[in-house]
């Protein structure tokens, strides 16, 4: 096997760290790519293999998108297949689907910015989640064989050697766990080797323009685990200004090309990244929790191989081979014993500070975080695979591997009754670490003695075992590797099966299917009632996903995002539209005044053949309406059907008064209606299920909305039967609707006569031409989300976008921009001026220098 080594690098500029000096240079054939792609094919084949293990789909009929993979990140990248192949209602400053107009560049900074998101447009669109799938495999090997140029960076050694550690890193317990389904935060995995590259090239004093590059990289990708990457960068520097003999100036020049370079990089992502902060800051709140520390026996738990903890808990794991390895690092002599300190200390600190309240909000932004707090387990891992490296490329002796062995045998039989303690654990530690310990063992025979290894310590490894041989067995050395690579691929695709499995168990993560007849049938029904911008469709329910309006192509109301405006929340909630997840994501409702209220003119449904969907088309008022005087319902104020009638414009309820028996749990509703209007319901604060006549369909509190119970019988008479699970709730004092619809078509006739005589809508922006003469105020059917100005002053109305019309007035029109997207600009091109005349000045000084 060949030794990869580094090329020369400039006078003055630190070795490779071995800890006793600088390093033997010798020049071997090139295998610069080898040891990358070993990587690379290890993780990505060894995930691939527990979706074949397990029968995922495409390998079998287990669904594989979990969570937010199918209701957020397929939709996101179907979407960004509209806009590529010139498909989209928008563009990627705003969208038309969905949440009746949202903005677009935040969502895509924070869904779609993993670089490997773009090989969704260059499939077919009805395969774009198997594009999405594969992101995942991808990007993990990529981390991997970067893992492994990084390694070689902080000391040279054979190349199948790093890339079997590189494995180690792709597939660590955050990556199969918590991140195995989420392509953007994923990016942070790649980002960490990436910035430790980045260290290397600040240490010796060169590639400063390369150095910005990968920050802006990293950056670009997704920012929330960028800064996670970039926080542990600065740890690795720090280490290596420690351990490194650099003379004062040296260490000062290194500090300084970080910090300007890193300023440099993350500049030039400020048009993507101040707009997304911005609009994080004005998006609808959710009551995230205090952080609250798991015990110390879960904590250690997680350091395990192949162990999935429940929930938001740490996933700390590398393959067995990983570490036993990093656990015999500090016994390992051939290391310098500053080095091995320094190393183990700022490991420590890594993990310990993922314990404390204050140090995790540092990892997180200053911030609390919603969902798993151990977001940042990844660097604890590259962290132990680095510590790994170097004991692995120093030659470790079979006693001290021996002894962590033990001692990680032992510490799992001490956590064995830890809460979800895995069932896959103890075959991982016991036949993957007794395998691992084998490989070392047959590769110290293999390779002879070692660095510092000589005759005062014994002349290797088959005179320290006794064995009566010296002298080196190098064939050997393939039966360790191939040992190596096998015992990591298959522990490896063990943990990532039992992660898929531990996790289906959970209710939030049980797989949902992306592709099927009945989702390509709905997003026909969709395609072919559409009519935008003349009127909006409502893909209407059941729900393939929480932002099936990207999905299929429609504008109605559903939408998920974290940057879901809180102004958006404020406009839909009263009006009884479906929400969840804190008020961040928003689903349909099927009543005929929402639709007169934001233009939809066609909504799809399920046919009564299996996987089938049926599309109506019916008159709605065009986007832009105008208003003459002020409305006020005379219904109920607090009730949702006032709501609704204020921003109509007109009273078209009867709002009956409700009498409520029952029990409890089996509560009763009776109201009297006028015979022939249609009845409507909502109860945001009931959950379970609602009966009406032969019908009953489930009730989810908040996420239900305004619901239609059917046409009032010719008694007028109302009943409906609660089956509930939510104590001590009820149904409000003004659960049932009934809708006029004579006075509702009246309304939608009057608005279509006096609204806008036309429409047109670009990606962000939106122009009506008004009837003649017109006055009043003009309401554009969209809520007021902050970025948009208009041709007149914005003025409230509902949360909805007005503008008052002075007279003569003939058109009206908005456009939006994210708030921050300009001094972004502004600040990128400046970072970019910088990047482009430091580059120049460069090679100008070194031509002068080699004419010279």
């Amino acid at each position: 096997m060949g030794t990869v080594t580094s090329e020369p690098k400039t006078a003055g500029s630190p070795p490779p760290d071995d800890g006793r000096g600088p390093a033997t240079r010798r020049r071997t054939r090139p295998t610069g790519l080898y040891g990358p792609l070993l990587a690379f094919l290890v993780t990505a084949g060894a995930f691939c293999a527990a979706w074949v293990a397990r029968g995922t789909f495409p390998f079998g009929n287990t669904g594989r998108a979990l969570n937010d993979q199918a209701n957020q990140y397929v939709p996101f990248h179907r979407a960004l297949w509209d806009l590529v192949h010139g498909q989209a209602a928008g563009d990627v400053l705003f969208t038309w689907r969905g949440g009746f107009g949202q903005q677009f560049l935040s969502d895509y900074y924070t869904y779609l910015g993993n670089p490997f998101s773009w090989s969704a447009v260059l499939v077919p669109r009805e395969h774009v989640d198997l594009a999405v799938f594969a992101i995942t495999p991808i990007t993990m090997g990529t981390a991997a064989a970067l893992m492994t140029v990084y390694l070689g960076k902080l000391r040279s050694g054979p190349w199948w050697q790093r890339g079997v550690l590189g494995a180690t890193y792709g597939l660590c317990g955050w990556a199969l766990s918590d991140a195995s389904y989420i392509p953007m935060w994923l990016w942070g995995l790649v980002a960490l080797p990436l910035l430790g590259i980045a260290v290397e090239w600040c240490l010796e004093g060169r590639r400063w323009p390369g150095v910005a590059l990968l920050v802006s990289l990293a950056w670009f990708g997704n920012f929330y685990t960028a800064m996670m990457a970039t926080m542990a960068a600065c740890v690795l520097l720090a280490v290596r200004l420690i351990t490194l003999d650099l003379t004062g100036a040296q260490r000062l020049r290194a500090l300084a090309r970080a910090a300007t370079a890193t300023v440099t990089g993350i500049l030039l992502t400020l048009p993507l990244l101040l707009p997304s902060f911005l609009s994080s800051g004005a998006a609808q709140p959710t009551k995230a929790a205090a952080f609250d520390p798991v015990r110390i026996e879960i904590f250690l738990a997680g350091m395990l191989p192949a162990t999935h903890l429940w929930g938001g808990r740490p996933r700390l794991y590398v393959a067995s081979l990983g570490l036993i390895l990093a656990g015999a690092f500090l016994f390992n002599t051939g290391i310098a014993k500053r080095t091995r300190l320094v190393w183990a200390a700022a490991t420590l600190l890594v993990v310990v500070s993922f314990q404390f309240p204050p140090t995790q909000y540092v990892w997180h932004g200053l911030a609390v975080p919603n969902g798993n707090p151990y977001r940042e387990a990844f660097v604890f891992s590259g962290m132990v695979v680095v510590l790994a490296w170097l004991s692995l490329a120093n030659r470790p002796r079979p006693l001290h591997l021996a002894l962590a062995a033990a001692l990680l045998v032992v510490a799992t039989f001490v956590l064995r009754r830890t809460d979800d303690f895995g069932g896959w654990t103890w075959p991982a530690v016991l036949g993957g670490g007794s395998l691992s310990l084998l490989a070392l063992v047959l590769l110290g025979l293999g390779q002879g003695p070692g660095p510092g290894h000589g005759h005062g310590q014994g002349r290797g490894l088959g005179f320290r075992l006794g064995l009566g041989f010296g002298e080196k067995r190098r064939f050997l050395v393939p039966v360790a590797a191939a040992l190596m690579v096998a015992v990591v691929f298959a522990e490896s695709t063990a943990a990532a099966a039992n992660a898929d499995a531990r996790r289906a168990r959970e209710r939030w993560a049980k797989p949902a299917a992306t592709s099927s007849q009945s989702i390509a049938n709905h997003f026909e029904a969709v395609r072919g009632v559409d009519g935008w911008p003349a009127h909006r469709t409502d893909s209407g329910a059941p729900q393939t996903s929480y932002n099936d309006a990207l999905a299929l192509r429609a504008e109605g109301p559903q939408y998920y995002s974290s940057y879901l405006p809180a102004a958006t929340y404020q406009a839909l909630e009263p009006l009884g539209y479906g929400w969840k997840n804190d008020g961040r994501t928003f689903f349909g409702a099927d009543n005929p005044v929402l639709d007169a209220i934001f233009s939809i003119g066609a909504r799809v449904r399920p046919g009564t053949a299996p996987d089938s969907w049926t599309a109506t088309t019916f008159a709605a008022p065009p986007l832009v309406t105008l208003r003459s005087t002020p409305y006020a319902s005379p219904n109920p104020a607090d009730s949702v059907w006032a709501h609704q009638e204020n921003v109509l414009g007109a009273t078209v309820y009867r709002v009956p008064e409700v009498r409520r028996g029952g029990t409890p749990t089996a509560q009763t509703y009776t109201a009297q209606c006028t015979p022939g209007s249609a009845a409507f319901w909502y109860s945001p604060e009931l959950y379970g299920s609602l009966a009406h006549g032969s019908a009953r369909r489930p009730l989810e509190d908040r996420m239900s909305g305004v619901l239609p119970l059917g046409a009032v019988p010719a008694s007028g008479a109302v009943e409906v039967t609660v089956d509930t699970r939510t104590a001590d709730a009820t149904a409000g004092a003004h659960p049932i609707g009934c809708l006029d619809r004579a006075a509702l078509d009246a309304r939608i006739r009057d608005l279509t006569a006096t609204g806008a005589t036309s429409v047109d809508t670009g990606g962000h922006t939106i122009e009506a031409t008004l009837p003649r003469g017109a006055s009043g105020t003009a309401v554009l059917a969209m809520t007021n989300v902050p970025g948009w100005q208009c041709s007149a002053p914005i003025r409230p109305f509902h949360g909805l976008v007005a503008l008052d019309i002075a007279p003569g007035t003939s058109k009206v029109s908005c456009a939006f921009t994210p708030k921050g997207l300009t001094p972004g600009l502004a600040a990128a091109a400046l970072a970019l001026l910088t990047l482009v005349s430091v580059t120049t000045t460069t090679y100008v000084r070194r031509r002068r220098e080699k004419n010279a």
